[in-house]
């Protein structure tokens, strides 16, 4: 066995003996805090990884990385580690057994394996409970009795992201798109490299493995340019999604006492809220990972920019889009099949992108929505051009733009009640109260309501406020990036206006961010 071989096994039985040691000290309180990106635990955990990442040898650096990654994942919960190291070996044993066969119908065997493994587990912890008592409700209409025990194991974190990324791996190796990764130290670092394993975003292995093979040395410009997107994220997390999760929670927590104007801007706000926590999230890993050296792909483009559906689903959650239209979309065919096929296999996507968000018909009907917009859009192509003709907007571009914004978010945002609704009575509750007592707009913007909506009964107008003007500031900023990246645009003016910008960010955070260590809403998924 050589030495880069002996290292991997070594590593692996390290881990797999340090998870009960972990779960014996949890057990007596020691330590072991989860490690959220907006808590300052994580950012001396990143400060540690950094220091010691480039104080070491090139040639150990992974182990460092391998073992940091780990320890941040084991401690929401120790025995997440097994079944993480389960998923990591079965699907590096497939792709070494596919590398070995030539022909690709010796590969399916092991690529069979590699799938319906890790589509179990995801089964097991993730949706036995749901397809459970979603049979036994549909039985029992019929007096069938059905019984089944329900499973009373917790939901791995991150379980769905770090599965389709190692899913996306054997499939690459079986249709011999990369060589299957021989170093298991390696591979099991890209499966579970931390800044983007808990919420993505989800990386293909041909653009992050061979990253873990080069020789980062610190760079200056580098390590802050991963600081100031590190501080953007934080602003947008700490500052507008936390702020804003209390007002949606009052409302979305018992919808029943609402209606109107206070559901409308309940639900607007969960808009800019999942926004702002998931993109804030993804630019604190992006950034954490650019410290370090590496290059994690972008997940979010400006997407309540979006002139359309479509277009809105090419900047949104970009990872895992994409990830669907390569894995899912185009093997069912893609648009290289009948019209109706095609239609079918658009919205089975969507479908099935709704119940991998979460165990819950809400989700299944979120995606079902979007599939349906996503139909819409294109059997009313020709219908919208007529209009857009007869009514002459193609001569007002810019109006024209601004009518397809605001279309796009307002579809965008009663999809996302039922996303958030804690249940399918609530979602539909919501919907169809949406404007219960709105009579006449200019009533609504000339009265008090707005401010004295129900909405603010336990929050105050300052706060309100404050939210708005939060939300305000960052779409200037992404309006301003349209074109170029901020960060590349500041470091071309004098210092002195840089860090007046970056203090201004800083002091916001420390003045206005809601600091309760939040979790990030995709945690759960």
């Amino acid at each position: 066995m050589n030495t880069e071989r002996f290292n991997s096994v070594l590593i692996l039985i390290i881990l797999i003996l340090c998870i009960p040691l972990v779960r014996l000290l949890k057990l007596r309180n020691i330590g072991f805090n989860v490690i959220l990106f907006n808590s300052w635990q994580f950012f001396l955990f990143l400060l540690i990884v950094a220091f010691l990442y480039f104080l070491s040898s090139y040639r150990y650096r992974w182990i460092i990385l391998l073992l940091a990654s780990y320890y941040f994942y084991i401690c929401w919960k120790p025995e997440y580690g097994i079944l993480l190291i389960i998923s990591t070996c079965i699907d590096y044993f497939s792709s070494i057994m596919m590398g070995k066969e030539q022909l690709k119908e010796k590969r399916k065997k092991y690529l069979v394996i590699s799938i319906i493994s890790n589509l179990a587990l995801l089964f097991t912890f993730k949706y036995y409970n749901f397809f459970n008592s979603s049979i036994t409700s549909f039985l029992n209409n019929f007096n069938i009795f059905y019984n089944l025990p329900y499973s009373q194991l917790l939901l791995p974190v991150g379980i769905s992201f770090y599965t389709f990324q190692t899913l996306s791996y054997s499939i690459d190796v079986y249709h011999g798109k990369m060589d299957p990764e021989k170093r298991f130290g390696i591979f099991a670092l890209y499966v579970v490299f931390f800044p983007q394993l808990v919420a993505g975003p989800i990386e293909r292995a041909s653009r992050l493995l061979p990253q873990f093979y080069n020789k980062y040395d610190f760079d200056y410009k580098r390590v802050t340019d991963g600081l100031k997107l590190i501080l953007w994220g934080l602003f947008k997390k700490v500052v507008i999604a936390d702020r804003l999760s209390v007002f949606v929670e009052q409302v979305y927590g018992t919808p029943h006492d609402y209606q109107g104007i206070s559901l409308i801007i309940a639900t607007v706000f969960f808009a800019f809220q999942i926004y702002c926590d998931f993109s804030g999230y993804s630019d604190i890993a992006i950034g954490s990972a650019q410290i370090l050296g590496f290059k994690l792909m972008d997940n979010f483009r400006r997407p309540y920019f979006s002139k359309s559906i479509p277009e809105f689903w090419q900047r949104w959650h970009i990872s895992l889009s994409t990830w669907f239209r390569d894995y899912l979309y185009i093997p069912l065919g893609g648009n290289r099949v009948g019209k109706w096929r095609w239609y079918f296999n658009l919205f089975i996507t969507f479908l099935i992108s709704g119940l991998w968000h979460g165990a819950n018909w809400t989700y299944v009907i979120w995606g079902a929505l979007n599939g349906a917009y996503m139909l819409l859009t294109i059997r009313s192509q020709d219908i919208r051009k007529i209009y857009v003709n007869k009514l002459k907007l193609n001569k007002f571009p810019y109006l024209y733009k601004i009518l397809q914004v605001v279309t796009t978010f307002s579809l965008t945002c009663f999809a996302w009640i039922f996303f958030r609704a804690n249940n399918l009575s609530d979602a539909l509750y919501i919907s169809k109260h949406l404007f219960a007592g709105i009579t006449h707009i200019g009533i609504i913007l000339t009265s008090k309501e707005l401010i004295k909506t129900n909405i603010l009964l336990s929050q105050s107008k300052e706060e309100f406020i404050l939210a708005i003007l939060a939300i305000f500031f960052m779409e200037t900023v992404h309006l301003i990036q349209r074109h170029e990246s901020i960060r590349h645009m500041l470091s071309e003016k004098p210092v002195y206006i840089r860090w007046a910008i970056y203090y201004i960010l800083i002091f916001s955070i420390l003045f206005f961010g809601v600091f309760n260590s939040t979790q990030f809403i995709y945690f759960q998924f």
